[in-house]
């Protein structure tokens, strides 16, 4: 009888990483059959003239492999669109690049200028993504927290830049600082001051940029979404990234860009080429179709404002403390004052039992720290239908 065959070991890359909440929290919606206002995607169709878009592309036999740096009405319409409402240009040629999505956007950033023993500054709460991609390049990831502001009963009512911490985080050994704004998971906005201020701080350093956009039309009352393709100086030294999957609700087509400077472009090609190489094509005809029309990406503050405040004025009715949401589609509320045991239970722990007992699964914010930093705020994402957050709602009235 011959010996069974052996599979082979081998050092894992990321010995820490394991199944991301997101999937955790998801399957034990779908376990429970609770409602999923945990992983950040709609539950409504994406407009149907998109749909038509890419099938005319399927139709029309753009169907081979793309340039690899995208298809070229693609590039140009999103740096028409970037000139537009930023003021700066990016040569479609040399300065913009269509990605596998915003997360591959990141990582092929990350591993295009980070080389082993180079640091990386994250604020956290973060993404989830950060940390990771930096370990598979070799870096060093430097954490600093948003600074929680917190009202006489011990409740967080909202987050600040923490100047001081990103000041000393920054030296001669920073590749890149990572900044996200919109931000998830907190929903806060930097304004123009901030991108200032961050200029300021960096001016005399050779720090790169990475600035996660990837929420750039949600932001709400009136404010404006402040690029860091706004700034010259910030412009000058960043990586720009945002995702079709959340401007147009089709998260599972993994269509995203990164505009930068021709020299760091060149660089991040280089990686790109050998990373996914191109992107799926008729998404890109579609995509490039559908974005000539800007009404499409103008609109969608206000259709994100009405689901936020249509929810929020039903967490108004429960013990929940909101915290603001300038920004995304995410609520995050403070459950430490609910008036029930499970108040006083770890922010995961708390989730599993929304999920579990009164159905409504919810993200921990904890999550999104390296070491759980716990606050008793959790992350509620309302890119819903209407039904979808009035049933939510109805079941959180009851805690």
């Amino acid at each position: 009888m011959s010996a069974p065959h052996i599979t082979p070991s081998f050092p894992s890359r990321l010995p820490h990483v394991g199944t991301t909440i997101f999937t955790v929290m998801s399957a034990l919606a779908a376990k429970h059959q609770a409602i999923n206002l945990g992983q950040g995607f709609p539950d409504f169709p994406c407009d149907r003239e998109l749909i038509s878009t890419v099938n005319e592309a399927m139709l029309n036999n753009h169907n081979q492999y793309p340039p690899m740096i995208g298809v070229a009405d693609l590039r140009h319409g999103i740096g028409q669109k970037i000139q537009k409402l930023y003021g700066h240009h990016y040569d479609p040629e040399s300065e913009i690049t269509v990605t596998a999505g915003g997360t591959q956007g990141i990582l092929t950033t990350i591993l295009a200028c980070v080389s082993p023993g180079d640091e990386v500054v994250i604020i956290e709460p973060a993404y989830d993504s950060y940390r990771p991609s930096i370990e598979l390049a070799g870096g060093k990831t430097i954490a600093v927290a948003l600074e929680a502001v917190r009202d006489a009963n011990g409740q967080v009512t909202t987050y600040n830049i923490p100047w001081d911490a990103l000041a000393k985080a920054i030296h001669s050994k920073t590749r890149l600082l990572i900044i996200n704004t919109p931000h998830n998971p907190t929903g806060m906005v930097w304004q123009k001051e901030d991108l200032d201020r961050l200029a300021d701080l960096l001016k005399n350093t050779s720090t790169l940029i990475v600035s996660d956009e990837v929420y750039e039309h949600m932001v709400f009352d009136g404010a404006k979404h402040h690029s860091v393709a706004s700034h010259p100086a910030l412009a000058a030294r960043s990586f720009l990234i945002s995702s079709f999957g959340k401007t147009y609700h089709v998260t599972g087509w993994k269509v995203g860009y990164v505009a930068a400077p021709a020299s760091m472009t060149a660089e991040f090609r280089k990686v790109h080429q050998f990373n996914v190489f191109a992107v799926n094509t008729p998404m890109q005809y579609g995509l490039a179709s559908y974005l000539s029309e800007a009404s499409h990406y103008l609109n969608l503050p206000a259709f994100y404002q009405a689901k936020r405040d249509f929810f929020r004025a039903g967490l108004e009715k429960t013990q929940f403390k909101m915290l603001p949401t300038p920004g995304t589609y995410f609520q995050c509320v403070d459950y430490s004052a609910l008036g029930i045991p499970e108040a006083k239970l770890p922010e995961a722990e708390f989730c599993k039992w929304l999920t579990t007992e009164v159905g409504v699964a919810a993200i921990p914010v904890s999550a999104f720290y390296e070491q759980a930093t716990e606050s008793g705020v959790i992350r509620f994402c309302f890119a819903k239908q209407e039904q979808t957050l009035a049933s939510a709602l109805q079941r959180l009235q009851t805690l």
